[in-house]
Order: structure tokens, then C-alpha cells, then sequence
């Protein structure tokens, strides 16, 4: 469509700032439970545990605890950060032969040929371990103050309370409906009556019930990890997978453990940025710094400057595409929180089920909407990812945390592989033009994002524009919801000089924001 009614619409949301703590994250309802975590004197691990475990009862198809994540978390006293690797791993049972491929051309936008009944995409056979609660947890153990009964106990209530329903809600569901009716389990939750919900005209909160999720959350306030992985809720996955045909084992659930490593430590304009290392976007970030280092961007006109975010953007791609093999489904299916606390400390957390309602497998007896994580995987045999029993793929998820003197930001996004060209942007923004974090964030963008294809912010200035199409395919694209036109990045950042925590989401999305402490 040429033009819409959407041409006529300028959507900004203001930066919070808070002498206390900020939390940013995809859903206001979710970052009001993490400043109440930090105003009943937790720090910014627990705020963000209990933010995480909302996340998944606000919002569930984004993420939840049928998926997986990464993490960073900066400690004020030590002056050092420390990363979190929760990335989901491919069952044990895994058999390459069950995935054909097809030769037709893939139905979630691959560039690989698709595999025999998109079984790699959608059921039980396209379910990896669910890593995402072992990672909060681990980090909650080594880093937080809080028990995890304290902070499972608001995504509970939400959960037993109900989805709430408005339009952007009810979009979502219907998007996803036919792949959902699949599954008699999934049906039952998301499609009442076989239906997808629909908002109240008069305006009146309308819920909708997430079947047994409330129950397993409730457990895990019980019995934590432990119960997850090897307990009652463990072998409950473990009997609904195998009654679906899965792959995914008891074995697979009580031999996985999250890691804390060092992060990928990048230098930049006399400072630094810390990444995600190993099978994250990092290393890629790592490569597009590199390229703006060769240059001081502050001092580019807009022309130039986004001409460099573009090159290196489809430099770094090309060789992660070349020699890595990674490979995001669209649409993707994350979501991204940062806290800052009165300290100082900060997390910046990237949570998926990977694509938008994960596998669309809702397990009857837990109530858990699994990842379909084997997606994550080339289905040809031979290439850098390759699928293989017990491997963990590619992922695009990239948190950081930058170090300036003066001020520390923590920045992130979900949108599959829009996520680096937003992060980068932005960092860039923050770093090199001293932006703040207001500014950064209503800045327009562009995405390049494994293709020679720029696509550029309607807002962007018409000779950026055109100096753009010289160089690049171009096409030019208003920020939208749906579909999404552009990643969805959220960040916090401390200023040392005034003493505030300041917190930014995208404009665009309707649930995000972000709320600081009174």
C-alpha cells in the first residue's frame, strides 16, 4: 500500500528519569512490577527477574518459560559485567533425517528449501530445551538479593488472572490462529470457542484464561529450578512431549545448565561495549564497530553517516551469513527488558520463543508454550549450522551494556535479525553524538539485515534518502506495528553528572515503556 492513514500519524514517548531506579521493557504492566521489586529494596537482577517472568504471562507469545535467552549484568561495585548464557540447545534425540527438505521455497522467508510439513517450524518436533528458566535463575543465585518464590509471585497472579485483551492483543492471536487451531491444547487456550479473542467495544478489560500456566508458576515459586528441570514439572513436559511426538526427553531438561561467562569486550571511542560472546550477534557488532572505528562518524553529515551504518551493517552480514550459517525465521518472536537501579547496577536480558508463539504447541498439563527452537538450524547437512543432536544454533539476540566515562547504558532489542542494525544505531547515537537517550531513540533508523536491501525510515532526510539509493537498493518504510517495520529496541542509562537513571522503548509499539521509581 502506497500510503495509509498511518502517513499522517508522529508517535514519540517521552524518556522516564528517576533519582531511583528505571526499568524499560516491551510491556508497562510487566516494568510496574519491576519497580516495585526495587522499591521493596531489591536490586536491578531481582527487578529484572520478576519483570522476565511477567514478561510471559503479559505477553506469552513472545517468550516465556518454554524458551531461552541471554543476559548482561553490570555491578556497580565491582565496575564489571558479567554475562548470562541461557541460549536453548537442540534435544539429544534430535534426528536430522525426520527434517526432508522439500527443494519449494521456505514458508518463513529461509534461504534454505523448506523442510517436509514445516516440521522444523511449527509441532513438536521443532521444540529445542527450554533454557529460559535456568538462566534467571542462575543469575538470581550468583547476582540477586530476592528468593525466586518473591519474584515468580506477580507473573503468577497475572497469570491466574488472564491475558488481558485490547486491539493489539486480538491482532497478534488472529495472525497466528491458523497454525494455533493445529493443536487441540493450543486451540483451547487461544482460540475460545474456536475463535480468537476480541477486544470489548465499550471499552470495558477483558481477560482470557492461559490455561494451566498459573499452576506451573505457582509450582515453580515451590519448587523453583529444581522442579523445572528435574522435579514434577520436568517429567510433565517430559509426558506431554513424548505423547506429541517430540524429541525433547527428560534427559535433555535435567542435563542442561545456563552458564555465566565473560563477556565479548569491545573498545570504542574510549570506551567500551560489552556483547554477548560465542553463538549471540556479538561477534557481529564486534565487526561493525570495527568498520565505524575506522572513522570518527560524529563529524559526518546524515549522508554519510548512515552510508557508513549501511556498509557496515552489510559487510558484517555477509560474512556472518558466509561463515556462520545463521539463519532467523521471520517473523521473530522476543522480547527485550533493561534495569537500572538506585546503585547503579543494570541487566539488559533478551528473551524468545523464537518465532511468534514459538512452536504453536501449548503443553495441556503445564500449560507452557514451547519454542520451536530446531528453526534456529540450517536443515541441510554440511553448513557452519547444521543441526545435530545436544547443538546450540545461531542466535540474533544481542544485549549489550556500554561503558562511557560519566554514564553506563544498557540497550537491547527484539525483531530477529533487525536487532544488531537497531542496537549499533543507537549505541552510535549514544557514543558518538551524545545523544541522550530521548533523542537516540526517536532518531530514525535504518535496517540492513542480511541482504543488500536498506530500508530506510520514511523520516529520514530526503538527501539521506537519496544518498542512500546511490550506493544501495533501497526501500523506503514508516515504522508500523504490524507487520513490524523495524526491531524494537528498549535501554536505560545512568548519568553519573545529574545522579538520573533514564529509560527509552520504541515509540511504535503500543505496550512498551518504560517506568522509574518515585
Amino acid at each position: 500500500m502506497a500510503t495509509s492513514f498511518s502517513d499522517q500519524w508522529t508517535v514519540t514517548k517521552p524518556a522516564v528519569s528517576s533519582k531511583g531506579g528505571v526499568v524499560a521493557c516491551q510491556n508497562q504492566r510487566a516494568a510496574r512490577i519491576g519497580v516495585e521489586v526495587l522499591d521493596a529494596g531489591g536490586n536491578a537482577v531481582d527487578a529484572a527477574v520478576a519483570v522476565s517472568l511477567a514478561m510471559g504471562a503479559v505477553e506469552p507469545w513472545m517468550s516465556g518459560l518454554g524458551g531461552g535467552g541471554a543476559m548482561l549484568v553490570y555491578l556497580a561495585g565491582e565496575q564489571r559485567v558479567h554475562a548470562v548464557d541461557f541460549g536453548m540447545v537442540a534435544p539429544r534425540r534430535l534426528d536430522p533425517a525426520d527434517y526432508p527438505v522439500t527443494g519449494s521455497a521456505d514458508a518463513d522467508l529461509f534461504g534454505w528449501p523448506a523442510v517436509e510439513d514445516d516440521r522444523n517450524l511449527r509441532g513438536p518436533l521443532s521444540v529445542c530445551v527450554p533454557t529460559y528458566l535456568a538462566g534467571i535463575e542462575l543469575a538470581r543465585e550468583r547476582f540477586g538479593t530476592m528468593k525466586l518464590a518473591e519474584l515468580a509471585a506477580p507473573a503468577a497472579k497475572l497469570a491466574a488472572r488472564g491475558l488481558a485483551i485490547d486491539w493489539y492483543a486480538a491482532l497478534v492471536i488472529a495472525s497466528a490462529a491458523r497454525d494455533l487451531s493445529r493443536y487441540p491444547a493450543s486451540a483451547e487456550v487461544w482460540l475460545p470457542g474456536g475463535f480468537a479473542p476480541v477486544a470489548d467495544w465499550g471499552g470495558a478489560e477483558t481477560f482470557m484464561a492461559l490455561g494451566n500456566l498459573a499452576r506451573t508458576l505457582e509450582a515453580l515459586a515451590d519448587g523453583g529450578a529444581a522442579s523445572f528441570y528435574r522435579g514434577d514439572i520436568a517429567r510433565s513436559i517430559a509426558k506431554d512431549m513424548e505423547a506429541l511426538g517430540g524429541r525433547l526427553a527428560a534427559e535433555d531438561l535435567a542435563g542442561y545448565g545456563a552458564r555465566i561467562l565473560e563477556p565479548l569486550r569491545i573498545g570504542y571511542r574510549g570506551g567500551e561495549i560489552d556483547a554477548m560472546p560465542g553463538l549471540f550477534a556479538g561477534a557481529t557488532l564486534q565487526r561493525c564497530i570495527a568498520m565505524l572505528s575506522a572513522r570518527k562518524t560524529a563529524d559526518m553529515p546524515d549522508t554519510d553517516l548512515y552510508k557508513r551504518y549501511a556498509e557496515a551493517l552489510s559487510s558484517a552480514y555477509e560474512e556472518r551469513l558466509r561463515t556462520m550459517g545463521d539463519v532467523s525465521p521471520a517473523p521473530s518472536c522476543t522480547t527485550h527488558l533493561n534495569v537500572v537501579d538506585a546503585h547503579g547496577n543494570m541487566v539488559t536480558l533478551t528473551q524468545t520463543l523464537l518465532s511468534l508463539f514459538g512452536s504453536k504447541v501449548v503443553l495441556p498439563e503445564t500449560g507452557i508454550l514451547m519454542n520451536n527452537g530446531v528453526n534456529w538450524f540450517d536443515p541441510r547437512p554440511g553448513r557452519p549450522n547444521s543441526m545435530a543432536p545436544g547443538k546450540r544454533p545461531l542466535s540474533n539476540m544481542c544485549p549489550v551494556i556500554g561503558l562511557q566515562a560519566g554514564r553506563r547504558f544498557a540497550l537491547g532489542a527484539s525483531g530477529g535479525r533487525r536487532i544488531l542494525p537497531a542496537v549499533l544505531q543507537i549505541a552510535s547515537f549514544l557514543m558518538d553524538h551524545d545523544m541522550d537517550l530521548g533523542a537516540a531513540f526517536a532518531q530514525p533508523r535504518i535496517d540492513v539485515s542480511g541482504t543488500d536491501l536498506v530500508s530506510m525510515n520514511a523520516a529520514l532526510p530526503e538527501e539521506t534518502k537519496a544518498a542512500l539509493a546511490e550506493s544501495f537498493p533501497t526501500r523506503e518504510q514508516r515504522p508500523m506495528v504490524y507487520p513490524l517495520s523495524f526491531a524494537c529496541p528498549s535501554a536505560v542509562l545512568r548519568d553519573d553528572a545529574t545522579g538520573l537513571s533514564w529509560g527509552a522503548a520504541e515509540p511504535i509499539q503500543p505496550w512498551a515503556g518504560a517506568r522509574g521509581q518515585a
